[in-house]
């Protein structure tokens, strides 16, 4: 598929988190569940049990929550581009999916309309239909990818741009992004930090201020890619 105009994707990135503070809190008939699945991911079976490793819950759809939706969308061209920043964050998933699905909605209306997250094909787009469909949430034709030809879904993604068709390995935003050149925001955490500043700080306007930092590097890398003028940290626009 050819690239699209460059201001008719939307960039975004999510963060997740277990649906209950430690696995002690989890109801007995989840935890079965989740004791099943940890057996699947413990590999040493010495060290780790279901109780140590429950903070990786929150990748899972079926066991975590969304908790951060940030998204961006580019204006105007060249070296005068801007890139306007928005998120979605808060305790009620539901409230801030459908505000969400609000948003995607009425911007899709305007034509036609692209997604684009780093990974987002195996984790931010189909985590967020699942929680969609967890909460009886319509998914937005965008991101709806039921009954659609390859070349028919519009999801991008710059995980799989930089691998040109080479599928062995996983390459992380902030190693692609220091590969090519790009100046990353330096933060005082990183993603395995968002569970405890979650639900021991309660901190959501941190871990959304870290997820946006997300987004203006997925934009970076996306227009690095394609041989375009980064984006000047003078024309980042929260909304």
């Amino acid at each position: 598929m050819p690239s699209p105009p460059i201001n008719s994707i939307l960039f975004l990135d999510i963060e997740t988190v277990p649906q209950f503070v430690s696995f002690a809190e989890v109801p007995e008939d989840w935890k079965k569940l989740w004791e099943r699945k940890a057996d699947l991911l413990i590999k040493e079976k010495l060290v780790d049990t279901p109780e140590t490793i429950y903070n990786r819950a929150g990748i899972y759809a079926e066991f975590g929550k969304i908790v951060c939706i940030s998204c961006g969308i580019i204006s105007g061209g060249g070296s005068t581009k801007r890139l306007l920043l928005k998120s979605f964050y808060g305790n009620d998933e539901n409230f801030l999916l459908k505000d969400f699905c609000d948003m995607l909605n009425k911007w899709t209306l305007e034509g036609n309309r692209y997604l684009c997250a780093h990974n987002g094909k195996e984790f931010d787009f189909p985590y967020l239909c699942r929680r969609m469909v967890v909460h009886k949430i319509a998914i937005p034709g965008v991101l709806n990818v039921s009954g659609k030809r390859p070349w028919e879904i519009p999801h991008l993604d710059t995980m799989e741009l930089w691998k040109f068709g080479e599928y062995r390995n996983f390459t992380s935003l902030n190693l692609l992004a220091q590969v090519l050149g790009i100046p990353t925001p330096k933060d005082d955490m990183d993603g395995s930090m968002v569970h405890e500043i979650y639900w021991k700080e309660n901190d959501l306007s941190r871990i959304a201020s870290y997820c946006q930092k997300d987004v203006v590097t997925v934009a970076q890398v996306f227009l690095r890619l394609h041989n375009e003028p980064l984006i000047l940290a003078e024309n980042l626009e929260i909304k």
